[in-house]
């Protein structure tokens, strides 16, 4: 009964009906963090998300299909029949981009280090994640002596640059050691330490403000355990701003692990491919007028840090509303445009009813216009819109003014 009543109402040709009922269906894909994201936005908004998403897949693409699109090893120095790679080479036919003093191709070296940069990001984002959320939610809801130590803790290692802390992690985990998962877990585990605080003290001030919420503390009554409150109530709600956090901290990972190799605190050129250690071994060859070793490894990390940084940047645009872009009335399901009885404007359903009206100059005995675009039964408003009941069939054609039936007293009596 209620479908076959919103088919009547609907305006012929107004497919937003459908449109509603289908955005009511939609997959959990559709409800992620970046996807439901990229619906919402709109504009230059919109423009970066995109742009951010089509550069970091793109990336993480490359470092995939590293095995395939490398021409070359990252640390291999000569070719199929044995001989040596021209070492200092110019971009040409047998190397793209060029070789370095050591030998090494420009594009071989640049498409590994692109795995060994998504590695190492993987490491330390999902590493810091884990126990800041844990530290956090633990902290933030138990409170007491434990929340004051991690709270000095996390404000100890904020006051240490995080570069300066980086290095002396990564002396301390490699050990001396700069192999191939050897240097990238020290990376990682230094960015790691580094990045732990930002998700311990954003997490606990969000169980701190919510803990005392109505819902928490219906949970304890009902009597939810304690381990139910923080997985289902409390860090469903407290993780709201992390996909932001994670797309800033990914992008400044690639700074550090870069800073990390520049300053010969990374991976050794034979263990893997590093673009820090690149750009080290290249300064003194710009000097000699060989930029192909220093441009193309810095404009990968360049176009990774900024593919990332976009969209950490348009997540947090969308995530507060006063920065987030408005749809027009026009690209928004259920907007008014439709139901103005203006009639220089579309005309709605109502508008059509009157037109039909004027064209006929006769009224059925018992109905009613209702002026808010919906149809009218036995005098009996279908959806709550203004209604004016028409006389009889006796008060005859329409008046001059397309609006209100001519009557008499005689058709009142």
């Amino acid at each position: 009964m209620h479908e076959d009543n919103a088919n009547k109402i609907t305006v012929p040709g107004d497919r937003r009906l459908e449109d509603l009922k289908v955005s009511g269906s939609r997959s959990w894909f559709s409800t992620l963090p970046v996807i439901r994201d990229l619906r919402i936005a709109v504009g230059w908004q919109k423009g970066m998300l995109v742009t951010g998403l089509a550069i970091t897949i793109a990336a993480v693409l490359v470092a995939i299909a590293a095995p395939f699109l490398a021409p070359y090893g990252f640390a291999q120095t000569k070719d199929a029949q044995g001989h040596d790679f021209p070492v200092q080479s110019a971009p040409g036919a047998g190397h793209v981009w060029g070789t370095t003093v050591g030998g090494f191709d420009v594009f071989s070296r640049v498409i590994w280090g692109t795995r060994t940069a998504i590695i190492a990001i993987v490491i330390a984002v999902v590493l810091s994640i884990f126990s800041g959320v844990l530290l956090g939610l633990v902290s933030g809801y138990f409170g007491g002596w434990f929340d004051k130590c991690c709270v000095m803790i996390a404000d100890a290692i904020y006051s240490f640059p995080s570069l300066l802390l980086a290095i002396l992690m990564a002396i301390v985990i490699s050990g001396g050691q700069s192999s191939l998962w050897g240097g990238i877990l020290a990376s990682g585990i230094s960015i790691t330490v580094v990045y732990i605080p930002q998700y311990f003290r954003t997490i606990r001030a969000e169980v701190i403000r919510i803990k005392g919420s109505a819902y928490v503390e219906s949970a304890k009554v009902v009597g939810a355990s304690t381990w139910r409150i923080m997985t289902r109530h409390l860090l469903k709600n407290a993780t709201r701003t992390l996909p932001v956090i994670l797309t800033l901290n990914s992008s400044e990972a690639i700074l550090t692990l870069a800073g990390l190799g520049f300053l010969g605190f990374g991976i050794e050129p034979t263990a893997a491919a590093e673009w820090g250690y690149d750009l080290n071994r290249s300064v003194a060859d710009v000097t000699a007028g060989m930029w192909w070793t220093a441009v193309f490894p810095g404009l990968a990390i360049v176009l990774i840090v900024l593919g990332i940084t976009l969209v950490g940047e348009s997540l947090n645009d969308l995530a507060d509303p006063r920065l987030r872009a408005r749809k027009s009335a026009g690209e928004v399901i259920g907007s008014i445009e439709d139901t103005s009885v203006d009639p220089q404007e579309r005309p709605g359903a109502a508008n059509e009813v009157m037109a039909q009206i004027e064209a006929s100059g006769t009224v059925a005995s018992g109905s009613t216009v209702v002026s808010s675009g919906m149809a009218e039964t036995d005098d009996t408003t279908v959806s709550g819109g203004a209604s004016a009941p028409i006389p009889d069939a006796q008060a005859g054609p329409i008046g001059d003014d397309g609006d209100t039936p001519r009557t008499t007293e005689a058709d009142h009596e």
